[in-house]
């Protein structure tokens, strides 16, 4: 345990992550946060479905899809894991060992994932990756083909007020300062994208946030 303790506290973590014996990792996401997503990510189920999660970074989702009964999970990142983003893969690592987790992992940029590289899913989870994009339709037309349920998307959002489908593009760092972020759709923007990807109806999901920050919102896309 002391070992386990240590590995935890040298960890930048994105996600706090319940490691049992009362040792949960200092996410900058809080674990009653966490959970209160999960249970919108996971409203319609996942016992004895597979599950694939793209973008997992520290792992929640997955390990939380597994939790709950998930027939087979497959995290898969590389902006975070090998990439220039600031995690790494070692939390996604030492939570794993502590859960004893039978969770897949594969080191994979989204571009690259297809039926052929990772195979089809049940459930694919595709949780703030959307707005990090340059090509955001191409990649939910990618993810389509292997999706055989359902998508769930999170995103940054943009012109909430508008009722036009339409997107705001961030050239530079107007997106929480970060360069990274170059997209964010308004919710009937993200629902019309999805449809001509290929789902045949999807559900918006509003994301409670503190006041000030940016919308944010889930997207249930149904095959």
């Amino acid at each position: 345990m002391t070992d386990l303790i240590a590995a935890v506290e040298k960890i930048r973590w994105f996600h706090s992550i319940d490691l049992g014996n009362g040792l949960v990792t200092k996410g900058r996401k809080v674990l009653p946060y966490l959970q209160m997503e999960a249970n919108i990510v996971f409203k319609e189920g996942v016992e004895g479905l597979s599950v694939l999660d793209i973008g997992a970074w520290n792992g929640f989702f997955s390990f939380e899809a597994e939790k709950r009964g998930a027939r087979r999970v497959l995290a898969t990142d590389w902006f975070c894991w090998g990439g220039p983003g600031w995690g790494t893969k070692e939390g996604f690592d030492v939570a794993k060992r502590a859960l004893r987790s039978q969770v897949e992992e594969m080191e994979i940029d989204v571009p690259d994932i297809s039926p052929e590289t990772v195979g089809e899913f049940d459930v694919v989870l595709f949780l703030g990756v959307l707005y990090h994009l340059r090509h955001p339709l191409l990649a939910l037309e990618q993810l389509s083909k292997l999706t055989k349920r359902t998508l769930i998307v999170e995103t940054a959002l943009d012109a909430i007020d508008q009722e036009r489908p339409m997107m705001a593009f961030y050239p530079g760092s107007e997106l929480n300062g970060d360069p990274t972020n170059w997209w964010a759709p308004n919710p009937p923007c993200a629902i019309a994208m999805l449809k001509i990807a290929g789902f045949r109806d999807v559900e918006f999901v509003p994301r409670p946030a503190p006041p000030g920050a940016p919308p944010r919102g889930f997207f249930l896309a149904h095959r």
